[in-house]
């Protein structure tokens, strides 16, 4: 003969209460021990399968997001002389420009952070609930190419459609052809009206219209990117290169030795 526990966990996986089928023990531990009302243990029953689901749900964006390994904002080094204050990065964060389908335009030198900023911010709105979706210039460029003729393209796609935030990083990195110029032009068209966008280049203005080979529908796609945008202009040296690392051992040479040495 069932329990009253086993009978209750088969009625959460009837009902795909999933989040409090699997805290369920904890769950009547607890209420055991700080002798909870009905009313607090069904608050907690509620909270914890919401915690649960929304738990799930950041876990199906960031795997949909395929973000960068590197994405967390709180290793930004503040005290780089960069372009970008403590102050200003903290309130982009907020994401508060995601409800006024803002833009961001990350321009800069390779190695500046633009990669690092777009997918941190990208990582803070998909914690928010946002649904957000990080790609490179080259992936968009693919998806556009194969959604006529793939089903997965073709539903990532759609999926890009329906984004409260796209980023595309690296944009106008190499030339594009004519026909690729015009779906981009179609989906950013699209995008500006609905959703937010985050987009990275090392490129100027003048140049995006040499990558597409066609200044008129340059300007289009600036036109709609800039309308509502903060352009941020990252300086300084590269992070990759100040910080590169090496296979061999920072030992000090011979002849410095010998100087050394000499010397004393």
């Amino acid at each position: 003969m069932k329990t009253k526990t086993e009978t209750l966990r088969n009625l959460t996986g009837q009902l795909h209460l999933t989040g409090i089928g699997a805290s369920l023990d904890d769950l009547l531990i607890k209420v055991q021990q700080d002798q909870s009302s009905y009313l607090d243990f069904a608050l907690n029953l509620l909270e914890t399968e919401i915690n649960h689901r929304n738990s799930q749900q950041l876990l199906k964006r960031l795997k949909n997001a395929k973000l960068p390994a590197n994405n967390d904002l709180d290793n930004w080094q503040h005290n780089r002389q960069n372009g970008l204050a403590k102050q200003q990065m903290e309130q982009l964060r907020e994401c508060v420009w995601l409800e006024q389908n803002f833009n961001i335009l990350l321009m800069g030198p390779s190695g500046t952070g633009k990669t690092f900023i777009a997918a941190g911010l990208c990582h803070e709105a998909l914690k928010k609930g946002y649904k957000a979706f990080f790609r490179t210039m080259e992936q968009i460029i693919y998806i556009i190419k194969m959604k006529e003729i793939t089903r997965s393209a073709a539903l990532e796609y759609a999926n890009i459609l329906k984004a409260n935030l796209l980023v595309i990083d690296d944009i106008m990195m190499f030339p594009v052809e004519k026909k690729q110029s015009v779906a981009l032009f179609n989906l950013i068209n699209h995008l500006h009206q609905n959703a937010s966008m985050i987009v990275t280049t090392n490129k100027s203005p003048d140049e995006w219209a040499k990558m597409l080979d066609d200044e008129v529908l340059a300007t289009a796609i600036l036109d709609r990117l800039l309308y509502n945008c903060e352009i941020v202009k990252l300086t300084g040296k590269s992070f990759r290169l100040d910080n590169r690392k090496t296979i061999f051992e920072k030992t000090p040479s011979k002849s410095h030795t010998f100087v050394k040495n000499k010397q004393q």
